[in-house]
């Protein structure tokens, strides 16, 4: 009697294969104990990239898993299946004893969304930016490998705070109350909010000479202005906002007045004179009223 013939052994991905590196950082993820979309900001990579990478459609790239045993406190050599780890390979629930708050990559990104702030978006030297953290270049390029990374990041995290303030706040079923609290939410108050209205201001320049980081603002600035869209057109079907507004034109109108008026308010002298970030709330609340109101 033939007997059945035995099944093919299970083969397990090579140790640094695209597969087995997914798996270790799947892992990690885990152990985080956050949701993936908050795994990925913390180590300040795009949730797409991310998912794409943990599902084996794209490689991970060196300075990302640099930055993800960075912030997460993993072996990074266990990570890139290059050695056992000597430790345990994952720190559940925390991060590297040594690691500023947010983890080192938060750090440098946060300091530097602060010095294109202060100084603009082609004055930053990577120098700069590893005296703010107090490390060393060489720390900075091991997170960022180069200047065109480290700036991509910045604005990353800009457009990601930004969206984080705006979806705390969209839970309001009247239209004309979301549209007022996002009209506040871009009315620079705090110190933070002007850093990254000064950034913003960079950034329209680097979206007139269409260079890569350009880019990234024309796109989030299309879905900003579909978000404003999307409250005036349930507005106008509720009967909130007048009959027969186009959203679509009306949204483009109103985020030209915030950009405009919030321009004024940034180049408004410290001794109080120009335009304060009162008078562009209340200017913007006139048009609503003025444009909207039935």
């Amino acid at each position: 009697m033939q007997q059945p013939e035995a099944p093919p052994p299970v083969r397990e991905p090579p140790p640094d294969s695209a597969a087995a590196v997914a798996a270790r950082v799947r892992e990690v993820v885990a152990a985080a104990g956050v949701s993936q979309r908050e795994f990925a900001r913390r180590v300040v990579m795009d949730p797409s990239k991310l998912s794409r990478s943990l599902g084996g459609t794209r490689r991970f790239t060196a300075a990302e898993l640099a930055r993800i045993a960075d912030t997460a406190g993993a072996d990074v050599g266990w990570l890139l299946g290059a050695r056992a780890p000597q430790t345990a390979p994952v720190r559940r629930g925390g991060r590297a004893a040594t690691a500023p708050e947010g983890g080192r990559p938060r750090q440098i990104v946060r300091e530097t969304v602060r010095l294109i702030a202060e100084r603009g978006f082609h004055a930053v030297r990577v120098a700069d930016i590893a005296e703010a953290c107090a490390t060393s270049t060489a720390a900075v390029h091991y997170h960022f490998p180069g200047r065109d990374d480290l700036l991509e990041a910045a604005v990353r995290w800009c457009m990601d705070e930004d969206t984080a303030r705006r979806a705390a706040r969209a839970d309001d079923p009247d239209p004309a109350a979301e549209l007022h609290r996002l009209i506040e939410l871009q009315v620079p108050y705090t110190e933070q909010q002007r850093r990254q209205w000064l950034v913003w201001v960079d950034l329209w320049a680097e979206a007139a000479r269409s260079t890569a980081v350009g880019r990234l603002h024309v796109d989030y600035y299309r879905q900003w202005r579909d978000t404003v869209a999307d409250v005036l057109r349930r507005g106008v079907d509720q009967g909130v906002f007048r009959p027969g507004t186009d959203p679509q034109t009306a949204a483009l109108s109103l985020t030209a007045l915030i950009d405009g008026l919030a321009g004024q308010v940034l180049a408004a002298a410290p001794d109080g004179g120009g335009t304060s970030a009162r008078a562009m709330h209340d200017a913007l609340l006139a048009h609503v009223a003025a444009t909207l109101t039935p």
